[in-house]
């Protein structure tokens, strides 16, 4: 079996000034300094990534965007193209997050359309699924996982290739920023249905190396019941990423 080295990314969403950006890098580069076997990531606003960039220097810290368009440039007003987040210093790009397709209307056909254009220039992508509360209670939450992941990587079904840097977050939506977190369970029932889809779409190989993370309302006291287990392989942290102390105690779970 594959060995995973597991992933605690920080989504800011549309939080922090510049200034606090930078002095939130200051603090998680001091804080991981010593740190083996775990990648760190963060993905602050589009106008913070050059400042984030700098402020990382030379450290082990992964630059991703919360968003792109999958045109690499054009008459797009608003849009951010994954060349230009390239450019901009950034390693991997979160598309599909569940505020993107609630909010702002986006279908996994999009999705799709953007992991496709991510993936070509060889940004890593980090697709996130998940049911609502309703889908949920509904019986359904598997159904909406496996649809959402169907069409967000119809372009890799259609290859019938995964890239095994591919990084898939499942995020219940009804435990994003409510307070509510599914319980390491909970998580890892789905965290197992998504590898078990990824060996039966793809092959096994593929399964045993694509990591996949928890994300909703992860906080520094569940973090380790949710990283011990074998299908959950890091988390993407929403809220407790905007502060330095309590991103580092999840960071650093393994010394808990």
């Amino acid at each position: 079996m594959a060995e995973r080295t597991p992933m605690i990314a920080g989504n800011w969403k549309m939080n922090l000034g510049r200034k606090e950006a930078q002095e939130l890098i200051y603090a998680i580069k001091d804080g991981i300094k010593g740190l083996k076997d775990i990648q760190v990531l963060v993905a602050p606003p589009f106008t913070h990534l050059d400042t984030v960039l700098k402020a990382i220097g030379g450290a082990d810290i992964y630059l991703a965007a919360q968003n792109m368009y999958w045109e690499m440039s054009g008459a797009y007003t608003g849009e951010v193209s994954g060349r230009m987040l390239q450019e901009a210093g950034c390693t991997h790009v979160i598309l599909g997050h569940s505020e993107r397709r609630n909010l702002f209307q986006e279908t996994s056909d999009m999705v799709n359309q953007k992991v496709k254009a991510a993936s070509f220039l060889g940004l890593i992508p980090i697709i996130c699924v998940g049911e609502t509360l309703e889908q949920r209670d509904n019986g359904q939450a598997f159904e909406v996982v496996q649809r959402q992941l169907e069409k967000s990587m119809d372009n890799f079904l259609a290859d019938q290739r995964m890239p095994p840097s591919t990084i898939l977050a499942y995020e219940p939506v009804w435990a994003i920023g409510t307070g509510r977190t599914a319980s390491p369970d909970q998580a890892e029932e789905v965290h197992r249905f998504i590898r078990e889809w990824i060996d039966s779409s793809f092959d096994t190989h593929t399964a045993e190396q694509i990591r996949i993370l928890y994300g909703g309302s992860v906080k520094p006291d569940n973090i380790s019941a949710l990283m011990s287990k074998p299908d959950i392989d890091g988390a993407l942290v929403g809220g407790a990423s905007l502060k330095s102390e309590v991103f580092l105690k999840i960071i650093r779970f393994q010394e808990g």
